[in-house]
């Protein structure tokens, strides 16, 4: 294949950098306790040791974790315009750099052990997923993609790119209803408090912002707020979609696949938190009625342009998170919360939690970024 010199559009490298900028969160997380490393100094800290223990938890997720690196780093120096063999450079020397960094700085942070045995792992995670991008470029199936892309998708979406592909993580987390995400002001109100706390107006300011109550003295939402805050989950990330992407009926096809990712992501986490057991617990006949209300809601935006689309994107994630915000906090969430702190699942809890919280309002200031850009339809 003779492959043209000239950069393309890709989302290939935005995604790579949410990605490594993913990879540093879970790396160095709970991002607490910072301290010189006990008994080095120097470039001492440079010298990663091996371990002796096997962890086959670890090993491969840290296998994993850097596959989908390596292939995206590859194809965006593919549609940068490099050659193939700059390009395998590229991804396995940026992977490799970032590996390093990260176990460095998990030196510094009692609750992480550096291992030079995971940076073995990562690179050969990167080498993978470059393996399997240079496969796929090889059958053609980049260029493909890149053709439907050209076809389904408005100029500069890889923003909205980004935010759908992590929207599935943020449900990952617990959520007060199914698909509530943007439960953030509670812990935004903690913040504020320990920020001011001691100051004149420490009163005044927590007065201002109101009694929080405990979570159990909250009303609970009216069956009718919650198949509403439900069916608007739904449908903010679709309108999400519908503003990356041209006007027809292969917005179908998003309206199906983000169905699909909301209920199987739902109930991925009820297992991963109550056991497979439970893991339907979060259906219920509301829960039904709600993503058929969604379906129906994203469905009658499927005509809309792009901007009409973020306009209506707009209005729904600005109501779904007023209704989130009243949500009392699920009675199972300390629970919860016990579980993916103490178990294996603490290397992705505050990178879901965080997504979860902060999802809407990201996607809100790309939509609005999107009304303001003209011509991008």
């Amino acid at each position: 294949m003779t492959r043209s010199s000239a950069p393309q559009r890709s989302t290939s490298l935005p995604l790579a950098l949410a990605f490594s900028a993913l990879v540093v969160y879970a790396s160095l997380y709970p991002f607490s306790g910072w301290r010189w490393p006990p008994s080095q100094s120097g470039l001492e800290v440079l010298q990663l040791p091996w371990p002796p223990w096997r962890n086959r938890f670890d090993e491969l997720s840290n296998l994993l974790g850097y596959v989908p690196l390596g292939a995206l780093l590859f194809v965006a120096a593919l549609r940068n315009g490099r050659m193939t063999g700059a390009a395998w450079a590229t991804a396995l020397g940026l992977s490799a750099l970032l590996s390093i960094a990260v176990e460095v700085a998990q030196g510094f942070v009692p609750a992480r052990v550096p291992s030079l045995k995971d940076c073995a792992f990562n690179v050969s995670g990167a080498f993978a997923g470059a393996l399997l991008a240079a496969l796929l470029d090889k059958l053609g199936w980049l260029d493909r993609w890149h053709a439907l892309r050209e076809r389904w998708f408005s100029r500069r979406s890889a923003g909205g790119l980004v935010l759908l592909l992590l929207w599935p993580l943020g449900l990952l987390f617990p959520t007060p209803v199914p698909l509530g995400l943007g439960q953030v002001w509670g812990e935004a109100r903690q913040l504020i408090e320990a920020a001011i706390a001691g100051t004149p107006w420490a009163d005044g300011v927590t007065a201002w912002l109101g009694d929080a109550g405990e979570a159990g003295e909250m009303p609970a939402l009216s069956r009718a707020h919650e198949l509403l805050a439900t069916a608007l989950g739904l449908a903010a990330p679709c309108l999400v979609a519908y503003a990356a992407t041209r006007a027809g009926l292969h917005r179908l096809a998003l309206l199906a696949g983000a169905t699909l990712l909301a209920v199987s992501v739902s109930t991925l986490s009820t297992a991963l938190n109550f056991g497979p057991d439970h893991a339907l617990a979060w259906w219920s006949p509301t829960t039904a009625r709600a993503l058929a209300l969604g379906c129906l809601l994203a469905g009658l935006a499927i005509g809309a342009g792009p901007r009409l689309a973020a306009s209506l994107g707009l209005a729904a994630l600005t109501a779904l998170v007023v209704l989130v915000a009243q949500a009392p906090t699920d009675p199972y969430y300390a629970a919860s919360l016990q579980g993916w702190e103490q178990g294996q699942f603490i290397r992705f809890h505050g990178l879901a939690l965080w997504i979860g919280w902060i999802w809407p309002y990201a996607a809100m200031a790309w939509l609005l970024a999107r009304l303001t850009r003209p011509g991008d339809d």
